[in-house]
């Protein structure tokens, strides 16, 4: 059935960076007053954001005559007087010209629409069961655009069945050709944008696409054949932007455009977990969600203990399907771990935040840091991912190698799915299928060691690090230091600028923490002016133990402070090793 509610948007005016909108509503409408809300955070990225700021020229007619609007709240508009109006419309332009993607952006070679930041959706005066029908979605584009959306229908011209699917149907449209690819029947769609107008190389698509080709087929390997049949991948190739978002069928990913271009093989490896990343929360988040996740109240924060899951785990099977496609080589993954755990042993707060206590904090800081965040923050990110991994393993070393969290994980998901009779997840389900599978299958817990079940609230609940070097050799690595660091250590990240170096934040166990800011610029060191890193790590080289005098500049006033330097730390961070039996479990392919 039709809602009555139509949404359009003009793209033809690329050089304004500004949309056109306009929503059409037909009666009846269920009292005087209609309001019309922007959904202010979407699935996948826990941030209260602020589309209105982005909107100009508001205007509405009622049945063909002007009527007044009003602004009301920080998201809504509202319009009186439209109890017997047959057909109301409502029009406004939307700055279009913040380049992420979780944004709307227009200039003169693209669109991206993101939808719950370029429609406001009723929420008072219409019977709001309407909002659950079918409802007619218009782009205007220049003609030789065209566009990759999930959405049904002919360019220009689509449908949306229901509110959820409206606010997750992206629209890229511009005039690189669709690239398309069949999988065990699923059609695969790949739509690329450079954000400078550059050729995309042939070379590097043709390799994408075969990676692509891997990893999906490790997926269906894992999940089986998903119900969904067709799927989008919009790339956005910039100077320096990364990031990415999943969509229900979609995904908009951001990397620098180096990332296919030959010999940028850390950025290629990027790229290739990235997708994954994405593809993989078509299961864990848009299909398996938290129970209070079933349907998204938009307007408002709502909190969930198990972000450390939905993102922690993704990141973990992610890359070991990167892995075991083929997509990856072992190599790539020993560098991806070691790139991670440098982050985490550079600065990690898990002595002053769990997991669970992360979940919510993502509201708070995670896309709002400060340069002193990650002192007593974690991210359910990356130490989500190093919790997974250590019960993965402990699961694979009472298990024989049989079993792993991609168990857990595929019958979590065919179990709780939003269509299964019991849909959504909480702490308790993940807990109960890690123990079903422990008795079902007879895995004993060694002697004087927690139960899986135990672990898992352990690694989630408490404030600690999980040893993940003791687990690491347990599956036949070992972590070394990446490459000895001769000379004394200030325990300070820089930036450099000409002529000046400055303060960004200060690695776990500085020995300069309470003596010298963020911000502060270092401007002598024992009375020898230093103007870089490089003139630093010189001038404190044979201080290691011995007091040391370091001028600074705060707040353009000088001072000097006196700070001992202290040897390297040397973090254990890279992998060595040819792994053992158990690895070869974990890594082995299901295809």
């Amino acid at each position: 059935m039709k809602s009555g509610i139509s949404f359009h948007v003009d793209a033809t005016q690329g050089a304004s960076r500004r949309l056109t909108v306009n929503i059409e509503i037909d009666g009846p409408f269920t009292g005087d007053v209609l309001e019309l809300r922007f959904p202010r955070w979407i699935p996948g990225s826990y941030f209260i954001r602020e589309p209105m700021q982005h909107l100009s020229d508001l205007s509405a007619t009622c049945d063909g005559k002007e009527i007044k609007t009003k602004r009301i709240d920080v998201d809504g508009i509202q319009i009186s007087g439209v109890s017997d109006a047959s057909k109301l419309s409502i029009t406004y332009r939307l700055l279009a010209a913040e380049m992420t993607c979780r944004a709307n952006h227009l200039d003169a070679s693209h669109v991206h629409i993101m939808p719950p930041y370029t429609w406001v959706l009723p929420t008072l005066g219409i019977d709001l069961s309407r909002m659950d029908l079918s409802h007619n979605v218009t782009l205007d584009k220049p003609e030789d655009w065209q566009t990759a959306t999930q959405l049904v229908g002919k360019e220009g011209e689509w449908v949306a069945n229901g509110r959820d699917e409206l606010l997750d149907a992206i629209m890229e449209s511009n005039s690189n050709p669709m690239i398309s690819f069949e999988i065990e029947g699923c059609m695969q769609y790949l739509k690329l944008w450079d954000s400078g107008g550059l050729e995309i190389p042939k070379k590097g698509v043709d390799r994408l696409i075969e990676a692509m080709k891997l990893v999906i087929e490790e997926h269906f390997a894992l999940f089986g054949v998903p119900e969904w049949k067709d799927y989008w991948t919009v790339l956005h190739l910039t100077d320096s932007g990364r990031g990415g978002l999943e969509h229900l069928r979609s995904q908009t990913s951001m990397m620098p455009r180096r990332c296919l271009q030959e010999g940028n093989e850390d950025d290629w490896r990027d790229l290739v977990s990235l997708f994954s990343h994405e593809f993989l929360h078509q299961w864990n988040v848009k299909q398996l969600r938290p129970a209070n996740f079933l349907d998204y109240e938009l307007q408002k924060e709502v909190h969930s203990d198990l972000l450390w899951w939905f993102e922690g785990l993704t990141s973990w099977l992610g890359d070991i399907i990167c892995l075991r496609s083929g997509a990856w080589t072992e190599d790539d993954w020993k560098k991806d771990w070691t790139r991670k755990m440098k982050r985490h042993y550079d600065r990690n707060g898990m002595e002053h935040e769990s997991l669970q206590e992360s979940s919510h904090d993502a509201w708070i800081h995670l896309y709002r840091p400060n340069s002193y965040s990650r002192e007593v923050q974690i991210s359910y990110y990356l130490e989500g991912e190093m919790a997974i991994l250590y019960l993965d393993i402990e699961l694979r070393k009472r298990s024989d190698g049989k079993f792993g969290m991609d168990d857990i994980m595929a019958t979590l998901y065919h179990n709780f799915k939003i269509s299964s009779p019991t849909p959504g997840i909480t702490h308790s389900d993940i807990k109960n299928a890690i123990q079903d599978l422990e008795s079902n299958h007879k895995i004993n817990c060694p002697p004087g060691e927690l139960g899986l079940g135990e672990l898992l609230d352990s690694l989630v609940s408490e404030r600690k690090v999980p040893d993940t070097i003791s687990a690491m050799e347990s599956i036949g690595f070992k972590m070394v230091a990446e490459k000895k660091q001769d000379g004394a250590w200030l325990g300070l990240n820089m930036s450099n600028s000409p002529g000046s170096t400055k303060v960004r934040t200060h690695l776990t166990g500085s020995p300069c923490r309470n003596d010298i800011h963020t911000g502060d610029e270092i401007v002598a060191i024992d009375g020898l002016r230093v103007k870089s890193c490089k003139q630093m790590s010189a001038a404190i080289y044979g201080n290691s133990g011995i007091p040391t005098t370091i001028t600074i500049a705060r707040e353009g006033v000088l001072r000097e402070v006196v700070v001992t330097p202290i040897d390297n730390p040397h973090h254990l961070v890279k992998v060595e090793g040819e792994g053992n039996s158990i690895w070869n479990a974990i890594k082995a392919t299901s295809r």
